[in-house]
């Protein structure tokens, strides 16, 4: 076994020696676990400062990513809290027993690349809605009556979740519903095979999404055992023609779509072809799923959804994923004029509705006068990363908002989209290629996407996006012409 070493960190004003031993582990792992025993020994208090990335690689003697990797697996694990502008701090949780060090919870990090930032899937910085998810839990707890814990949901006990999110809706970018329209779901995918359930008719149902879009569509699409064709877009939206020849030949029931946000490609149907493509079902009596779970909560929308351009055949869905937290496994969806009642059946059937924990619990975390300022923050802290990104990969094609939790990189010539992700990940970056947002046979497009992973710290994001830069400004190959 190697011999233990004492490195000297200075935290705060206080002089802190943690024995970091690196015997059979990565230094990262060494660093957080030292931190880690720090923490629980009151060496380090709740509240407490640590000191900057580059600082603390400096002091330790490793490289800044490895204290990148080690905050963020102490973030993940709720030890530690980052905040946009003011640093790393010591979070208020508290652990428990030793056990808890020893087997610590770890998201989303797999056991064969533990050095790697993930930004496959875009996650939500923590700005203090977890807290308010733990106070909202002890609240309840508190206020439960016996029989809610042990009777199924209904549509009374999940009405108070449902008038929360009422109150969150424009009126005008959905038109005129009712608390009655809204059906909760279990996150926005479950709303969504819902929709399909509820609509969907015959042996061979035929659904259409963009060409390049959430893969979620598919795999709802698959489940109903549904065929699925792709629709072509341009710099406006999908193609009109497109979509009504698909119609004509394909007899599609329901088009998927998010129009205010395109995943992957950040890209908006223009309000103009929003109308036009409405035209088109409402001619043909088509189905139009509007999935607005990408753009932040509080950021004004391009334009109307298709809910509200087509009155009984537009569908809504939302979820709270991408502003508040995944982890809350809650979904909305607003039927069409005369839909409600058979959705609400479908829900029915689908799981006896979402449980009063959970929606009693997103009813109260929406009531709660910080949440504001957290949804602020939660924005400010996904624009850092986008500005970051974008500082540093600009000379190169992309699509970005700052509300919005992904960027589309199209590659230069010399990069595939598969050769780019493989060279990412040797360089310890993990991004989405193209092909994972199209059909098996669709269009091959050089491109990829890079979700923004709130629970890294900014500095750690900020030297992936130099790995990136590097990979770019040395294509591996020329593409055939």
């Amino acid at each position: 076994m190697k011999k233990l070493k004492v490195y000297k960190m200075i935290v705060s004003d206080t002089i802190w020696q943690p024995k970091v031993s690196t015997a059979g582990k990565s230094k990262y792992k060494a660093l957080a676990q030292a931190i880690r025993e720090g923490i629980v020994s009151g060496q380090l208090a709740a509240g407490e400062k640590l000191p900057p990335v580059r600082d603390l690689a400096y002091r330790v003697g490793v490289t800044p990513g490895t204290v990148a990797r080690a905050y963020s697996l102490l973030i993940d694990e709720g030890r530690l809290i980052a905040g946009v502008g003011r640093g790393t701090f010591v979070s208020g949780q508290k652990t428990g027993s030793e056990a808890a060090i020893k087997a610590p919870v770890i998201l989303d990090r797999p056991s064969n690349a533990p050095d790697r930032a993930h930004l496959l899937s875009p996650k939500v910085p923590d700005m203090g809605q977890s807290q308010l998810l733990r106070d909202g839990m002890q609240a309840l707890s508190r206020n439960f009556h016996p029989e809610h814990l042990l009777r199924y949901p209904t549509r009374e006990t999940d009405l108070a979740a449902r008038l929360a999110f009422q109150a969150e809706i424009v009126p005008e970018s959905v038109a005129h519903f009712t608390v009655d329209d809204i059906v909760t779901a279990h996150g926005g995918q479950s709303a969504i095979v819902m929709v399909l359930q509820t609509v969907l008719h015959g042996t061979h149902p035929v659904i259409a999404v963009d060409e390049l879009s959430y893969g979620g569509f598919r795999s709802a699409a698959l489940l109903c055992r549904a065929d699925v064709v792709p629709l072509p877009w341009d710099e406006e939206g999908p193609l009109v023609a497109a979509f009504e020849e698909a119609i004509k030949s394909k007899s599609v029931q329901v088009y998927f779509t998010a129009s205010e946000v395109c995943n992957p490609t950040v890209k908006a149907t223009s309000p103009a072809r929003r109308v036009e493509i409405a035209a088109i079902a409402q001619r043909y009596g088509v189905h139009i799923i509007d999935d607005d779970c990408y753009r932040l909560m509080k950021t004004k929308r391009i334009g109307p959804s298709y809910r509200a351009l087509l009155p009984g055949l537009g569908w809504y869905v939302s979820s709270p994923a991408k502003t508040l937290t995944a982890a809350l496994r809650i979904g909305f969806a607003i039927a069409p004029e005369g839909w409600g009642p058979a959705l609400v059946r479908t829900a029915t059937y689908h799981s006896f509705g979402v449980s009063r924990m959970i929606t009693d619990l997103y009813a109260h975390v929406l009531a709660t006068p910080e949440l504001p300022q957290i949804i602020a923050q939660v924005k400010q802290r996904v624009a850092a990363d986008i500005h970051a990104a974008v500082n540093i990969l600009g000379g190169y094609q992309l699509n970005w908002s700052e509300d919005v939790p992904f960027l589309w990189l199209e590659l230069p010539r010399g990069w595939r989209a598969t050769a780019f992700c493989t060279a990412a990940e040797a360089s310890g970056v993990l991004i989405k290629p193209a092909e994972d947002f199209a059909l098996r046979d669709g269009r091959s497009v050089h491109a990829v996407r890079i979700a923004i992973n709130g629970l890294m710290p900014h500095d750690a994001f900020v030297e992936a996006m130099g790995a990136l830069r590097a990979l770019l400004d040395q294509p591996a190959e020329q593409l055939a012409t």
